[in-house]
């Protein structure tokens, strides 16, 4: 599985750090962690809220440009080492210069060094997504919007939300939505995952993206799922992420399957990976071993995740060539 080329569309930069490089971030800047690793030095939590918590915990060591560099190469090194050859990462204003523009300029400017050094050394390819919040609040993600539509460009090519899908209603944070569509960004946004298909529904009514990350929950809507399947609205399908927080029980009940028997289009990613222990291939053998999906399968689900990726035609293109041709890559 690690050998196939891979497209990765949902992934947030600060879920992807290796807590070897949290803790020794944190000891650089006299930072005391309390309970956030578990005995063996990975992450610890029992649910969604304790996951939260100590994401923002880990994340609270990242205070400079540097580290933001740092957590890119890492993250970009691993990701390459598992077959991916482009990812798309969310990253948050609110974390990178507290929605300061000037200093979301300068974090924005380490990251993308890293990406570009990272791209020479492996091959593979970052674009960012700027992203609000949402437990934070409207007046926050407005503040996002605005760094994301003064940055957009061919890097920053999105904007988002993620954070607590039970906290206010997506229409509060319309402005934000519109302004990045005004600026020429892809938008997608969190739903369906800790609410149900009304979510998904708000989604596409209110903040008009045209992706949704995670969206398993429309399943249980069945005029939803068609829905999506006529609109070709993109889901960015986060398995392990929803077994390790407890949505599902296990692989063979994770509803990706019949989502995609339905005609949704899909694709696959692992939203944080050290916080969930898992890897793209990882999630790739899973699915494997559930459903018997081999790699005819996951070669269309990375064509869709190609085509639905924010980047520009030219990009796309040669992503999606990789695919075809990984042995020339």
């Amino acid at each position: 599985m690690r050998d196939l080329p891979k497209v990765e569309l949902h992934l947030h930069l600060e879920g992807a750090a290796p807590p070897d490089l949290v803790r020794r971030i944190a000891a650089e800047h006299q930072i005391t962690l309390a309970r956030v690793f578990d005995e063996a030095g990975r992450y610890a939590f029992d649910d969604f809220e304790g996951f939260l918590r100590i994401y923002e915990a880990a994340t609270s060591v990242l205070r400079t440009p540097e580290d933001y560099y740092r957590l890119t190469e890492a993250m970009l090194e691993a990701r390459a080492e598992d077959g991916v050859i482009y990812a798309e990462c969310f990253i948050a204003p609110d974390f990178c210069g507290g929605g300061d523009l000037g200093a979301w300029r300068e974090y924005l400017a380490a990251i993308r060094e890293a990406a570009e050094n990272a791209e020479h050394r492996h091959g593979i390819t970052l674009r960012g997504i700027a992203t609000a919040i949402r437990h934070f609040g409207p007046d926050k993600a407005r503040r996002a919007a605005l760094c994301a539509a003064e940055t957009a460009g061919d890097w920053l090519v999105g904007f988002g939300m993620g954070g607590g899908e039970t906290r206010g209603a997506l229409r509060d944070f319309a402005w934000g939505f519109d302004c990045a569509r005004e600026a020429g960004l892809g938008l997608t946004v969190h739903a369906g995952e800790w609410v149900g298909p009304q979510s998904v529904r708000a989604a596409l009514a209110d903040l008009r993206v045209a992706r949704i990350g995670h969206g398993v929950r429309a399943v249980e809507d069945p005029a939803l799922v068609e829905t999506l399947a006529e609109t070709g609205t993109v889901l960015e399908v986060c398995p392990g992420s929803n077994i390790a927080l407890g949505l599902y029980r296990d692989w063979a009940a994770h509803p990706v399957a019949r989502l995609a028997e339905a005609g949704v289009a899909i694709t696959l990613s692992t939203d944080d990976p050290p916080f969930f222990r898992t890897s793209l291939s990882l999630e790739y053998q899973r699915l494997a071993d559930a459903f018997g999906w081999g790699a005819d399968r996951f070669l269309e689900i990375n064509r869709t995740a190609a085509r639905a990726a924010f980047c520009d035609a030219t990009t796309r293109e040669r992503i999606l060539q990789r695919l075809e041709t990984p042995d020339h890559g």
